[in-house]
This record gives structure tokens, sequence and C-alpha cells, in this order.
């Protein structure tokens, strides 16, 4: 299964650490977040990746235009420039770096990705910036079973997320971020039929607004309910809470590498 990571938002609630790098590319434990997220992928059979990416997206590339000699014994020719790699990458990762725009909003870094994506029966989707324990093979799975359009995965964090209303797993009701706020919300990892491309208008079009909510008034929407852990890093206290769960040697996303 391909993976959609959305990297390309400015990141201004931490803008302590993003006034110098992408949101995804702030690190926990010595690696980027982002890192983080695409190894519990790769944990679960899934290590194809396309990063949408946008504000200061030269940081992303770069990194991963270096990660496997950095990782990796190798030689170089000065003479040419040619390098070889003497050992194998540590990552089986394959990657695709595709600018979605510096203001396009999530629906609009999703719709720009269609050309790599449209023959795909379904795709994973997801966050730069959220971490969890959940089981990526159980959610597809859980895809497959019900034949929906989308999948997204209910967690139950504080009051200040977009809630959603649920009847068994089908999502009856999706409200980004109300007022008052209790029981599920979006937490990303989500699963999509490339049908949620006519969904999507243009740049402008927040993903988590009118097309999930038309998705969900068609009954196409389904609720995988991950009970588990789950943490987005939206401030500095988040990050240095998933610091703190790294350090202590017990953070629960964490996989063998």
């Amino acid at each position: 299964m391909k993976t959609v990571i959305l990297c390309g938002g400015k990141g201004t609630r931490i803008a302590e650490e993003t006034i110098t790098k992408p949101k995804p590319m702030i690190e926990i434990g010595g690696r980027p977040i982002l890192w983080h997220i695409m190894s519990h992928y790769s944990a679960h059979e899934c290590s194809e990746f396309i990063l949408a990416l946008g504000y200061k997206s030269e940081y992303i590339k770069d990194y991963f235009q270096r990660l496997s000699l950095l990782n990796s014994d190798f030689s170089i020719d000065l003479l040419t420039g040619k390098t070889q790699l003497l050992s194998e990458s540590p990552k089986n990762w394959k990657v695709s770096l595709i600018d979605t725009g510096l203001e396009s909003m999530t629906g609009g870094r999703l719709r720009r990705l269609r050309p790599y994506l449209e023959k795909e029966a379904y795709f994973g989707l997801t966050y730069g910036d959220g971490l969890s324990d959940i089981n990526i093979q159980d959610l597809i799975q859980f895809h497959k079973k019900h034949g929906k359009m989308v999948t997204v995965s209910g967690v139950r964090p504080p009051a200040r997320f977009g809630e959603m209303t649920l009847n068994g797993n089908t999502v009856t009701r999706f409200a980004e971020k109300p007022q008052a706020s209790v029981g599920w919300i979006n937490g990303g990892f989500m699963i999509c039929s490339s049908k949620i491309f006519d969904y999507l208008e243009d740049d402008s079009t927040i993903l988590e607004k009118s097309p999930l909510e038309r998705i969900a008034d068609e009954g196409q929407l389904m609720a995988y309910q991950h009970e588990g852990f789950w943490q987005c890093m939206d401030t500095l206290r988040d990050k240095l809470l998933l610091e703190q769960l790294w350090d202590s040697g017990k953070a629960p996303w964490r996989v063998s590498t």
C-alpha cells in the first residue's frame, strides 16, 4: 500500500521549532517525527511513501537525499563525484517527494497527488505530526472488509479537536474542531479509495471540512476505533511529552530499527 503523508503545513502553533524547519522534521529522540511515523508504517509492511511537501520542502528533500549515505558505508570518487554504497541501507523505503504548493490546504495537497494514486484501489493517508501504536495491517483489513470509500482512525484525545459521531463503526456526523468536544475524533491514519479525488476541488479545499462531511453524509465514511496510544505534536508541550516517552524507553510507537 502506498502511504501519503501530509508534510506541507507551516506549523505556526509550534513556531519555536518551525521557524527554521518544517514541522515533520522536528526531532523526537534525535530523529524527525516523520522518521518515526514512517518507521511505524514500515514495521507493518507499508514501505512506499508519497510525501506532500510545501513549507520549507527543501529541508525534507535534503534529509532524504542524504539519509542512505548517512546510515551506510560508502565510497566516493572526489574527481567525478560518483558515490557507491558499500553496505545496504537500514531502511527499505521508497519515497516520492512531491511539492504540493506553499499555501495549499490538506485536500488541495492530496488533490495534487492524483496522478500518482488514481490507479490505486486504496492508499494510506496520514499527517506528518502524529504518533500512535495503531496496527496498520488491522486498519487495512478493516477498510477492505467494509468496502466504503474512506476509513478514518477514531481516537480519544483532548476536547480541542474535531469530533465524530459514530453509529457502530459508521460515521454519522463529522465536525471539524467544534467549540466543545467529547468522544471520538479523527486521529489521521486513514485509508482512502481513489474515488476521494472527485471530492477535492482545488488548492483551497480542506479535507476535513466539505469532502469528509459530504462523504459521511453519503454513508461512505467509516471509523476504525483505536483505544491505544495516540498523540499529535501541535505545541512545544506536546513535543516535550513525546521526548519524555522516547527517553524513558517506553514510547508506545517504538519499533525495532
